[in-house]
């Protein structure tokens, strides 16, 4: 699923906000310095700290719960390769004569599968491969619930086959829904308002001086819009230079193991 708003757009948006709010604050400290007093200004960095540590909770809140989204995806291409390679070997319980449609099938399963996060973040192209999948999966399950009938099949096919082809099937489902979950839009919106208010105390707090330190202002826009952009990218890992690609390797590696 493709992010909300480009992930370098964000970046950018932010950056630049930053900025500009950064020396907003600075220009209002500097007009209000002269006449703060010193229990206004230790009042002040109670609410500024409280700021900061509340911008921290979230930024905190949103990595840890794109990189825990991110892991769950990568475990989810293993899960749905061992299913499908499991179910491929024990087509080996069925009869000799039933195999090898049913193994034509797998591949061409596995390849639509394999096409289908190739197109990704591209959702309606993806959309299209997985209702080929799912075409796929029904031919599939008939035709091994009849083969698993034939005498020459082993006793227990039925019982060994039908559960892993279930599970091959519902992970398809399981890994559909990861795809589309992820935190509601206002986070983002949240994150970005944060950035630039607590860009703007910090300009306050470095009125103070009487020039400004680009090395401290340019510091903190730039490590805070690397640290937004990447859990924008984490939590949309096939959209952006995070990606997942690598390990759609297992399943180009079951693919192989069919021919």
């Amino acid at each position: 699923m493709e992010p909300p708003i480009s992930p370098w757009l964000f970046a950018v948006l932010l950056f630049g906000g930053m900025l500009i709010m950064l020396e907003v604050g600075r220009r209002l400290g500097i007009r209000r310095r002269p006449t703060e007093s010193e229990g206004e200004r230790g009042s002040l960095g109670t609410i500024e700290g409280a700021m900061f540590a509340m911008f921290g909770l979230v930024v905190a809140f949103t990595f840890s719960g794109a990189a825990g989204r991110f892991n769950e995806k990568r475990a989810l291409i293993a899960v749905e390769a061992n299913c499908i390679e499991t179910a491929y070997l024990r087509l080996n319980l069925l009869s000799v004569k039933a195999q090898p449609e049913l193994q034509g099938l797998f591949r061409r399963y596995v390849d639509s599968r394999v096409e289908t996060y190739r197109k990704l973040p591209n959702l309606e192209a993806a959309e299209v491969e997985v209702a080929k999948s799912k075409k796929i999966q029904k031919e599939i399950w008939t035709k091994a619930v009849a083969a698993t009938q034939l005498k020459d099949s082993h006793a227990d096919a039925g019982k060994l086959l039908l559960p892993s082809l279930n599970s091959m099937i519902d992970i398809t489902t399981t890994r559909g829904m990861a795809l589309q979950t992820h935190p509601p839009n206002i986070i983002y919106v949240l994150l970005f308002g944060l950035g630039l208010i607590c860009a703007m105390l910090a300009g306050y707090r470095m009125s103070n001086g009487q020039r400004r330190s680009w090395l401290h202002i340019l510091s903190f826009a730039v490590m805070t819009v690397i640290i937004v952009y990447v859990i924008i990218d984490v939590e949309y890992p096939r959209a952006g230079l995070i990606r997942l690609q690598a390990f759609d390797q297992l399943l180009v590696d079951v693919r192989a193991g069919m021919n």
